[in-house]
């Protein structure tokens, strides 16, 4: 699963033309962002001033010994469900097998004193497993576990109705946290994991009605997947998979190495505010082939230098984004807060680049094109069907397609200045585009004609938004740049009641 920028190329001649753009970046390659020391609006700074656990252990918990290795996992193993276990202080073990996870019981709460870790001393892969409902872990400290790629130390098994708050979930390989139904994580630290702070995937069930508040999110992809696996889409802050109806609210998801916030294959019902999202080396935020989201009041700033500077160093033409949209739209046949992707009242500062809605002509439901592959879109749930004849025409020829449409973009504040991200050119688009279809060679979708669906006809529209410093458009393919003036007028008719205002500097 995981996306790719573009699958295939433009006919030669424009996309030829657009590579003699020349990048402008007058910064060291691969220079990242400058670490943020701490945020200038109110959200959550979790990981320097962690809330402390209860000092003692309250009526009827069961007192966990520090130090009796593999204390935790015995004692939840002899006690009944609904349980409270208090960590004393001190570094708590497991077991030194590296299958010595604890598996808690139905509704069992494991509560950490002042000072209380939990560590997998790079020999456990899990800490906190199984299947059992309603779990709650609150101010303990997770830290050195070595899960194995796209899995998760805690609630390793995506269980349903957990609770972590106050946590501090740091340094493990792979995802520090997964994710089940009704989970809720507030308030905690997902720190410098090795993947992802979350992953919130759960295979063979429906992941619903997720919360993600308040925490601070910082540092994960530590060993850098992207590289390893050029393309494989598998890292971020947090990366959601198939999950319909979640929260996420007042984190601060920062200094991640890739994208902040990563949506990726039908997701639907999301609600993205009130965060503040800063210099992470990739997008803030994607997207992808998923469904209906608000999108409101975050902080958006500083993000993509890193990638973005990366591929225009190597004459790229595609507008890497700050909020990237990739096959994704509102769709009134799901049911959702939104029949919409609604985009507003966000502020963005000197990120690279704005907000980009793209569609991959080629990806579709049974194409080999289909990074999400074995996946079909939500309105179609027989792969088979998508295939000739019947994708030709209606229904199919809609509903097999993750299309952008129905994207409202109004209110927000978008705010250049190239001295700060430092560069000249290719830092600095809109964009709604998609690329030409050629493959394959059943394909319905060959040609331009996707192109001029999500330039024209899918109902994508940015309006009374404010521009501050120098912008550019792009529409409908990667050759067509745009300045304002063209952008506003026929035949994209976009940002009517927009103002766009220079800088000094800009």
């Amino acid at each position: 699963m995981g996306m790719k920028w573009r699958h295939r190329a433009w006919p030669a001649a424009p996309l030829a033309l657009a590579l003699l753009a020349a990048t402008g970046c007058d910064s060291t390659p691969g220079a990242r962002p400058e670490p943020t020391a701490k945020p200038s609006t109110s959200v959550a700074r979790v990981c320097a001033r962690p809330s402390p656990g209860p000092a003692k252990a309250p009526t009827g918990a069961v007192t966990v010994d520090p130090a009796v290795r593999g204390d935790l996992a015995a004692k939840t193993k002899s006690s009944p469900p609904h349980t409270t276990f208090w960590l004393r202080p001190g570094r708590h073990r497991l077991a030194p097998d590296r299958y010595a996870q604890v598996i808690p019981k139905e509704g069992n709460i494991y509560l950490g004193a002042p000072g209380a870790v939990l560590d997998g001393r790079r020999t456990n892969q899990y800490a906190f497993g199984g299947t059992a409902r309603d779990v709650s872990i609150r101010h303990l400290t997770v830290q050195g576990f070595v899960a194995p790629h796209d899995e998760g130390v805690v609630n390793h098994d995506s269980a349903d109705g957990w609770v972590i708050e106050h946590a501090t979930i740091q340094n493990n390989s792979g995802a520090g946290l997964m994710a089940g139904a009704g989970q809720q994580v507030r308030a905690s630290c997902l720190r410098d994991n090795g993947q992802y702070g979350m992953n919130a995937y759960k295979g063979g069930g429906p992941l619903r009605g997720l919360v993600v508040e308040g925490n601070e999110i910082t540092g994960n992809n530590k060993d850098d997947w992207e590289r390893k696996r050029p393309g494989c889409g598998c890292t971020g802050g947090v990366k959601f998979w198939a999950v319909d109806g979640a929260d996420i609210r007042g984190n601060w998801v920062h200094d991640n190495r890739g994208a902040g916030l990563w949506a990726d294959t039908n997701n639907n019902d999301f609600l993205i505010e009130g965060n503040l999202i800063e210099a992470n080396d990739g997008a803030a935020l994607i997207y992808e082939t998923s469904y209906n989201a608000v999108i409101r009041k975050n902080t958006i700033r500083r993000n993509n230098w890193v990638e973005g500077r990366k591929y225009a160093e190597r004459g790229d033409t595609f507008p890497f984004a700050t909020v990237y949209l990739s096959e994704s739209g509102g769709e009134p046949r799901l049911r959702a807060r939104t029949n919409k992707i609604k985009i507003y009242r966000n502020v963005l500062e000197n990120n690279w680049s704005g907000i980009t809605l793209w569609e991959n002509a080629d990806r579709f439901c049974n194409s080999p094109a289909n990074t999400s592959s074995g996946d079909c879109t939500l309105l179609v749930k027989d792969t088979d069907r998508c295939a000739q004849p019947a994708i030709a025409t209606a229904p199919l020829y809609a509903d097999c397609r993750w299309k952008t449409q129905r994207v409202d973009i109004h209110d927000n504040r978008f705010t250049l200045d190239k001295s700060v991200v430092g560069c000249t050119a290719k830092c600095d688009r809109m964009a709604v585009l998609a690329n030409y279809g050629s493959y394959p060679d059943w394909s319905p979708y060959q040609g331009e004609r996707v192109a001029e669906a999500i330039t024209t006809e899918q109902d994508n529209r940015w309006h009374d938004n404010v521009y501050i410093g120098t912008w550019k458009f792009v529409a409908h393919d990667p050759s067509r740049i745009l300045d304002s003036g063209q952008w506003q007028g026929t035949p994209y008719r976009q940002d009517a009641g927009s103002t766009f205002r220079a800088r000094n500097g800009g």
